[in-house]
């Protein structure tokens, strides 16, 4: 049996993936739909990102995670709280939580974990990737 080759495959996003989102971009969505497999968020996470965006009266709000140029290693995650995805963005929704990441950032964070931290040193979100070859020693960048 052959099966068409999706875009993504071969790119760190698992073909059964980019067949649920092909599956949601044919719904007429102006975003796809995506799952836990692209990043899930720990229990923590997902009540910290629920209190803040309550507290900033986004009861419909999402988390947006994008990886951008720069840092130690080259690349770095950049997080911000906004109103809901924008075209061609993939909405994931883990542990009630709205996330939405964009296509290209999709690619480096496939099968990743979004936790919280209170730690007064090194707190705030961190992300455990599997697609990262290298850390920068600040914890703050990551090589794919």
């Amino acid at each position: 049996m052959h099966r068409k080759r999706s875009p993504l495959d071969g790119k760190g996003v698992s073909p059964e993936y980019a067949l649920e989102m092909a599956t949601a971009q044919s719904s007429g969505l102006p975003y796809r739909i995506g799952n836990e497999k692209l990043i899930r968020l720990t229990d923590h996470a997902s009540n910290k990102l629920s209190s803040l965006l309550q507290k900033q009266s986004r009861l419909k709000g999402a988390l947006r995670i994008a990886v951008i140029g720069g840092g130690c290693s080259g690349l770095q995650y950049k997080m911000d709280l906004v109103e809901g995805p924008v075209a061609k963005d993939i909405l994931v929704e883990s542990h009630g939580v709205r996330v939405v990441i964009d296509p290209k950032s999709a690619l480096f964070v496939s099968g990743s974990v979004l936790d919280f931290s209170d730690d007064l040193q090194k707190g705030g979100f961190k992300v455990t990737n599997p697609n990262a070859v290298a850390h920068c020693s600040c914890g703050e960048s990551f090589s794919a």
